[in-house]
């Protein structure tokens, strides 16, 4: 799994993923990274052995990232502008010349901050853009040697939680937040309220406006799909809970933004885990399954047959019966003859040879009536022959 650079909310939930994914014998190895773009680009590549990663949206399309798919959206990303001694009421303005960790290459935080400045007109010819990473970021910032730090995370990030109650440390209220989304309709609005940080010091000491794209856990197209759901599982343990942004069971969500929602996260969001996987260990259920695959094709050659089973059956027994019923109809016949008075003998040793294979043969309950009657006609035809006169016995 690819995740993301120390402190980050994609390292500390990829934790938490490697930890459930542990209880069902899976071991996650997860691949630290700089951010979305990073995740993306080596879940683009067959021999990067990455098959899922968190993903922020509004950093790719279906038709650039064809072998991907979503499993859903998992949390909210805000955009978070901390800054050390500058004018708050002043806005993009109080940004011109300044020092800002707009966060390394290959970071979401990167690619979303430079959208954001660029639309509030601090581009960098207006100010120093400084490619640091979170946690360097932070150091920085609170050391006094940047005047601003731009990173995009949740509220569950170590750092985000550091900044907001650091002295000296400020978060912006970003203006005129409604434009923004308006202007990229992937981001939300949020608004963090006051003291939410810290009640006893107030802080932050007013409500906050702020953008947040959504992440998703994307993976390949071509991940197993008893895989798949294992991580959604995981993903319904993890994001179920409510937070600052959201409600009880808000995410995981089956949302598509950026990237189509797999098959199996469709049906996992409508009916939750495969029977099977509910029910049995995660090695045995997929066992299960293989062994379910292998048998439908079976099973829709033998269902022809099994419903034509019963009607050979009943043909097979029936010819049995039919052809000893020839035998005694030819004895009949041969009994009607004017030789056969001579013949009394041979006819009784005949029927007495009938009789015993009769006798001897099995068929299923349900047939017994025929082979019953069979028994009644040749003690019939036995009694006509008997009354044939002795003195006819050759």
């Amino acid at each position: 799994m690819a995740t993301g650079p120390a402190g980050s909310a994609y390292a500390e939930y990829g934790t938490r993923y490697r930890e459930r994914l542990a209880r069902s014998g899976i071991q996650l190895t997860l691949v630290p990274t700089e951010g979305a773009v990073a995740n993306l680009a080596l879940l683009r590549d067959a021999a990067s052995g990455v098959g899922a990663g968190f993903v922020q949206a509004g950093t790719t399309t279906a038709a650039e990232s064809p072998g991907l798919v979503s499993l859903g959206t998992v949390f909210y990303e805000p955009l978070w502008l901390f800054e050390r001694g500058l004018d708050p009421k002043a806005g993009f303005a109080a940004l011109a010349g300044r020092r800002i960790s707009i966060g390394r290459e290959g970071s979401g935080t990167r690619a979303l901050a430079l959208r954001i400045l660029d639309l509030g007109g601090v581009g960098a010819g207006v100010a120093e853009l400084m490619a640091l990473s979170p946690e360097q970021a932070a150091d920085r910032l609170e050391g006094g040697t940047i005047d601003a730090a731009a990173i995009v995370t949740s509220w569950e990030s170590p750092v985000v939680r550091r900044l907001l109650t650091a002295p000296g440390i400020t978060l912006a209220s970003l203006p005129r937040a409604d434009a923004h989304v308006a202007l990229q309709p992937h981001l939300t609005k949020l608004v963090l309220p006051a003291g939410v940080a810290d009640l006893g010091r107030n802080l932050p000491p007013a409500d906050v406006m702020l953008v947040a794209p959504k992440a998703s856990l994307a993976v390949r197209r071509d991940l197993h799909p008893a895989l798949q759901y294992l991580l959604l599982d995981a993903a319904d343990q993890i994001h179920a809970a409510p937070g600052i942004f959201h409600r009880a069971s808000e995410f995981p969500a089956a949302e598509a933004i950026d990237l189509p929602l797999a098959d199996d996260a469709l049906q996992f969001h409508k009916a939750g885990r495969p029977f099977l996987q509910r029910h049995l260990p995660f090695w045995l259920a997929v066992q299960a399954e293989r062994l379910a695959v292998a048998l439908v094709p079976l099973l829709g050659v033998l269902y022809p047959l099994l419903r034509v089973l019963p009607a050979a059956r009943t043909w097979f027994v029936k010819r049995r019966v039919a052809l000893l019923y020839g035998e005694l109809k030819l004895l009949e016949l041969e009994l009607e003859a004017p030789a056969a008075e001579g013949q009394r003998a041979r006819l009784l040793e005949r029927l007495e040879d009938l009789e015993t294979r009769v006798s001897r043969l099995r068929v299923p309950r349900f047939f017994s009536a025929l082979v019953y009657a069979l028994r009644v006609h040749i003690r019939v035809v036995r009694e006509r022959v008997e009354r044939l006169p002795r003195s006819a016995l050759s």
